[in-house]
């Protein structure tokens, strides 16, 4: 009797152990695989240099070239146009920076670094939060160099703090979706030949969101198709926190949510997929 209760709490302590291992081995590998992207990112120029010109050269040309738009009567946005792009560019770099983490998958594959990944890490999961972590650094480092351009271009922030955070959660929040779209599709081709259409649905839906004017001025085809684009919510409540008119806050951030709980099956079984074919 007494020999079978050691066993038992043998067993369990050795399972207890087990499950404590692989929750580290779990975070171990996420933080190598987002240290290794991160860093690669920041000592090569090919990559850092033209995800941050990129997002300056559209602010430079909307506002340049788009600013009367703010005269039109019917156009109402207390901060102003610069403000108003802004918010769009913020979330456009951070989806992108989604998108450009699919092409660093898609690489890893090209190099052979993936499979060895897959081979060498007994929780794949890991994998995909790591390349979820590099792209959040990516999305920050953008979004800072994006909005200390716009505040040297003269933007006018009207929402307090709390306001503020709500806009740059909402957009971190995008670029997680934006990420498991792109790992998910990176996964399943393994191949950055088929870049275009890791990156051509987040253009679309980007583009189909109210870029130059409000939703209320847009018409024809666009005008229907943004009604029903989940970006729009949160285009259109983030420039609503950036000027201290929070509205449709709560529906920005259902939609964005919703993002990310369709992509993160698609991602997952990507991973999967990937793994049984031997990376």
């Amino acid at each position: 009797m007494s020999n079978t209760s050691s066993m038992s709490s043998t067993s369990s302590a050795s399972g207890q152990s087990r499950e404590k291992g692989g929750i580290g081995q779990f975070f171990s590998i996420a933080g190598a695989v987002g240290w290794r992207g991160t860093r690669t990112y920041l000592t090569r120029p090919s990559l850092l240099i033209p995800s941050l010109i990129f997002p300056i050269f559209l602010f430079a040309a909307f506002t340049g070239a788009l600013s009367k738009i703010s005269e039109v009567p019917a156009f109402d946005f207390a901060a102003g146009y610069t403000a108003f792009i802004y918010v769009w560019l913020l979330l456009q770099s951070v989806a992108l920076g989604g998108a450009f983490t699919g092409f660093s998958i898609a690489r890893d594959f090209e190099s052979g670094f993936a499979q060895r990944l897959m081979l060498a890490a007994p929780r794949h999961g890991g994998i995909l939060l790591g390349y979820m972590l590099y792209a959040v650094v990516r999305a920050v480092i953008t979004a800072t160099v994006v909005t200390i351009v716009a505040l040297l271009g003269g933007m006018q922030v009207l929402g307090a703090a709390g306001d503020l955070i709500g806009l740059y959660t909402l957009a971190l929040i995008v670029n997680a979706g934006a990420t498991l779209f792109a790992a998910g599709m990176a996964f399943r081709l393994r191949s950055s030949q088929g870049g275009f259409l890791i990156q051509t649905p987040i253009f679309v839906l980007l583009f189909l969101a109210p870029v130059f004017v409000p939703q209320n001025l847009l018409e024809g085809a666009v005008g229907f198709l943004s009604t029903y684009n989940p970006i729009t919510y949160v285009v259109e409540a983030g420039r609503g926190l950036i000027s201290a008119d929070p509205t449709g806050v709560p529906a920005a951030f259902i939609a964005a949510a919703i993002l990310v709980v369709l992509f993160l099956p698609w991602a997952i079984t990507g991973l999967r997929r990937a793994a049984k074919a031997g990376g």
